[in-house]
């Protein structure tokens, strides 16, 4: 029987057997084989290779439909990115059978991938998965399978002018108590762009005031925000990728960072252009205020793949470019990871009260109030004195002619 003589059965592509899963973007072309090993002559029907790649979402939520009464409702949907079939060994016409002998033997494939792709991904709620497929009919008995995934990376240029721009923000909350008001709490943040890839190092410029009467604590992190579409509903899954806490700030106290560094781990990149599936990330910068809600601000990150240019070069290829660490591809994001803190610790629903309280009074004539941009140490650029043709310091001496100042 064929089913003794089949020693192997499997699909290869063109990589070296012990690399990571093959890496590939829209537009390149996949190659490889598939490989049957017999140990005897072995007579065989058809051969086929089929090239699949999609998008899935799925998740159920229980509702209630009375006092006694729940439902589950289900929500699914899918995105088909790639569908290639190939025959590699068809049936004679006659529709008899082909005799190979004993041995390895291979069916070489190859296929082009569309223009337009998703980046693979494995979240809780839905995926984006490749594979080729290969399919045996043999006379007589099942049909045997074999498969072979492959990873997909869209590339994501950080090196264009919408990512390399600066990201600013400011924020201000009144902390209340039953009986009154505590003082004013504001920050304010920026980042030197707004694209990143994983691996490098987030500069945070920040500045806090503490006009409340009690400590308050600041705090940075990074979210990376999964949502899955399906039948007009979302359904959304926030994980902290990476935190810091800072120094707690005493009450009528100011802190500043310079630059405070926060390191991006090896993540997988954002996803923006699928149907059903978007992976979005943010630096979040928030104030632990005792007594009340957390004052929370959100600056857009964009993870690349394309690292930032030294020398603001735009020809290198994505092959050559590429330095993504793979690493996410087989760790993912645990639903609690252990390192960062939870999600609720960092993150506030609450909106800005708009009745603020007075700016205080004192505080030091050379520090302006309000946001911390004019003054932060990256751009603390004063204007040159105002232009005047007499000497502000003229000599004592009268007979002496007032100095120009453009002498």
């Amino acid at each position: 029987m064929l089913f003794d003589r089949l020693k192997r059965f499997a699909v290869l592509l063109d990589c070296p057997e012990l690399a990571p899963p093959p890496v590939f973007s829209s537009g390149e072309s996949v190659a490889g084989r598939v490989l049957l090993e017999l140990s005897g002559e072995a007579r065989l029907g058809a051969l086929h290779v089929h090239a699949l790649g999609c998008a899935k979402v799925h998740w159920s939520e229980s509702r209630s439909a009375g006092s006694s009464t729940a439902y589950t409702q289900s929500y699914s949907d899918q995105v088909d990115f790639l569908s290639h079939r190939e025959t590699l060994l068809a049936p004679p016409d006659h529709g008899g059978v082909t005799v190979l002998q004993a041995g390895r033997h291979e069916f070489p494939f190859t296929f082009q991938l569309p223009d337009t792709l998703a980046t693979s991904f494995e979240g809780k709620h839905g995926s984006v998965r490749y594979w080729v497929k290969a399919k045996l009919h043999r006379p007589w008995c099942s049909v045997k399978r074999a498969k072979k995934e492959f990873t997909v990376i869209e590339p994501i240029d950080i090196n264009t002018p919408a990512l390399l721009a600066p990201q600013a923000g400011a924020k201000e909350k009144l902390a209340r108590v039953w009986y009154g008001s505590r003082g004013q709490v504001s920050v304010s943040a920026k980042i030197d762009r707004k694209g990143y890839t994983p691996g490098e190092v987030i500069p945070i410029f920040a500045e806090i005031d503490n006009c409340t009467t009690r400590s308050v604590v600041p705090k940075a992190a990074i979210i990376q925000t999964q949502t899955f579409i399906a039948r007009g509903t979302r359904k959304q899954k926030k994980s902290v990728v990476a935190s810091m806490a800072g120094d707690s700030i005493a009450a009528g106290k100011r802190e500043v960072w310079h630059g405070r560094a926060l390191k991006i781990p090896p993540v997988g990149p954002s996803i923006l252009q699928c149907r059903i599936i978007h992976v979005e990330y943010a630096l979040k910068v928030c104030v632990d205020i005792p007594g009340t809600s957390k004052l929370l601000l959100e600056l857009p990150l964009v993870i690349g793949t394309i690292p930032l240019h030294p020398f603001g070069s735009r020809t290198s290829s994505v092959s050559s470019q590429y330095s993504v660490n793979l690493d996410w591809i087989r760790m993912g994001i645990t639903d609690q990871p252990e390192a960062p803190p939870d999600y609720s610790t960092v993150v506030s629903g609450e909106e800005l009260i708009e009745n603020l309280s007075p700016p205080r009074q004192d505080e030091p004539s050379g520090i302006v109030e309000g946001p911390f941009f004019a003054y932060i140490q990256e751009f603390r650029f004063r204007p040159p004195p105002l232009y005047s043709e007499v000497d502000p310091n003229p000599p004592s001496d009268n007979s002496i002619r007032p100095r120009c100042m453009t002498c």
